[in-house]
């Protein structure tokens, strides 16, 4: 019936829109991130973006995810107060039945990091329910609907604070932004709210990240806000921090930055600041009766074409089997590396399980001696594939086992983002190194592995310890042995005066 939107309709709207956002980039974030990989003058971070793209094509052509976590279903649905929607279940039953639906799918299942209980009880839901959903009534007959896939490494670098008044909030974010490393996986975007009370402002900067890119035709025809004035200048001082694409150093840190306001009491200014990482997944649709929505996929023609040969530059080739720590002395902080051979996987849970064992004076499943580890949660493999999207998951909450597993002779690490200055000095008394892969270039790292295999603790899942056999996998020295890291060196290089404007 016309003007009657029906239960089915809703919930698998919202179970479409996920499996659409999990293997399509939002185009506007794609013809941004284009345009920075034609300026981008620092090797390393042009690197970078030409592997986030050509990855996003990929995925989007085999329908898979774009980044191995595939996030936290965030759901914001409006309703018109004159809407009728055929149901007597609660609205939150409905979206957490979409996203189980979309997460479960048997053709492109979505990885699952729902944990039932923060604090206590940190078992995974297996189906990435419940979702974080927000409902507003509003006026009209139809029901607007806003979906989005957040990753933790972004939502980790969220941050509030309550300004005095006359603050400057520009000053804020970028001291804020420069503070937080490359763990929310850059270029991205700034979600700034500001006013109302702590949950309001950071409940604006979470939404206003779903609106449209436009920071080019913004510079282009000129602020004609103060708000407008505001977004320009934090985008131009974060940029000019010479962060760059996953911290290596560059021009582009972000390809935009959007900001929403809202009344706040007279003796405070609270001010939300949510990043959004290189997986920039959303998608908008209105229900109003007629059925459920439809989904055209992007143009073929949104993607620059970019051989990543020419992108990587002069990299060197290293057999992990014949690997030994003279030739890791040889490697150098920003230096590109394709690797080959096997490599082990491991991330927090295991790391935490293998220094309980040595602890407890018992062997390890698995020697380290040697080897090279790749911090790392996959999608559970389909059809013919190897492994699912494989991208690196945040390496510093390694950090505290790393002196720990150098120890027992552990050679390589591989993750994102930097290492604490600790850690640092750990792998350059040791003689090791840590390389980082493209957080958001999940399956084109997926696409070097051969083979894969569990060797341990197959009950973490995602978690458990594997290896695999790779074939020219990209990857970046970020720490050589001699303890220089290039998120330190990176940024320096790029950093602009403009920064401290």
């Amino acid at each position: 019936m016309q003007g009657v939107i029906r239960e089915d309709d809703f919930v698998n709207s919202v179970a479409q829109s996920l499996q659409y956002v999990s293997y399509y980039h939002a185009p506007d974030y794609i013809r941004h991130l284009a345009e920075s990989y034609r300026q981008e003058e620092s090797p390393a971070a042009r690197n970078a973006i030409a592997q986030i793209l050509i990855s996003s094509r990929m995925a989007a052509i085999a329908q898979r995810p774009v980044c191995q976590d595939t996030g936290v279903a965030n759901v914001f649905v409006k309703i018109g107060m004159g809407a009728r929607l055929q149901t007597d279940r609660p609205l939150g039953d409905l979206v957490n039945e979409a996203v189980r639906i979309a997460y479960t799918d048997r053709d492109n299942p979505l990885r699952a990091t729902m944990v039932r209980d923060s604090e206590f009880d940190r078992t995974n839901t297996r189906d990435n329910t419940p979702a974080i959903t927000h409902v507003e009534l509003v006026a009209g007959e139809s029901i607007r609907v806003m979906v989005a896939a957040k990753g933790g490494g972004s939502e980790n670098k969220a941050r509030f604070t309550v300004l005095t008044p006359s603050a400057s909030v520009a000053d804020w974010i970028v001291s804020t932004v420069e503070g937080l490393g490359a763990g929310w996986c850059p270029p991205g975007l700034l979600g700034i709210g500001i006013g109302g009370s702590a949950e309001k402002s950071m409940l604006l900067a979470k939404e206003v990240l779903l609106e449209p890119i436009d920071m080019t035709d913004l510079r282009r025809r000129g602020p004609q806000s103060r708000l407008e004035e505001m977004r320009i200048e934090i985008y131009e001082r974060v940029n000019a921090l010479g962060i760059g694409a996953q911290g290596l150093g560059g021009l582009t840190t972000v390809v935009d930055v959007k900001i929403r306001s809202y009344a706040s009491h007279a003796a405070s200014k609270p001010v939300g600041l949510i990043p959004q990482c290189a997986a920039d997944r959303h998608i908008s649709f209105t229900l109003d009766g007629s059925g459920p929505a439809q989904f055209a996929p992007p143009s073929p023609d949104l993607w620059p074409d970019i051989v990543l040969e020419e992108a990587q530059g002069s990299a060197r080739r290293v057999n992990l089997d014949m690997l030994t720590r003279d030739e890791v002395a040889e490697w150098k902080a920003g230096e590109t590396l394709l690797l080959s051979g096997k490599l082990l996987t491991g991330r927090d849970a295991a790391h935490a399980r293998m220094a309980e064992m040595l602890q407890r004076g018992e062997p390890l499943p698995v020697s380290l001696d040697g080897r090279a580890i790749y911090y790392v949660g996959p999608v559970e493999a389909v059809r013919d594939e190897v492994i699912g999207p494989a991208g690196p998951t945040t390496s510093s909450r390694m950090d505290g086992f790393t002196g720990l597993m150098l120890e027992q002779g552990l050679l390589v690490m591989i993750g994102k983002a930097e290492r604490s200055p600790a850690t640092v000095e750990q792998i350059r008394k040791h003689g090791a190194a840590y390389l980082i892969a493209v957080g958001g270039a999940a399956y084109l790292v997926a696409r070097a592995v051969k083979a894969a295999r569990i060797l341990a603790f197959e009950d973490l899942g995602m978690e458990a310890i594997r290896e695999l056999v790779v074939e020219d996998m990209p990857v970046t020295v970020a720490v050589d042995a001699a303890g220089e890291s290039i998120h330190t060196s990176g940024p320096r290089q790029w950093r602009s005066p403009f920064a401290a404007r």
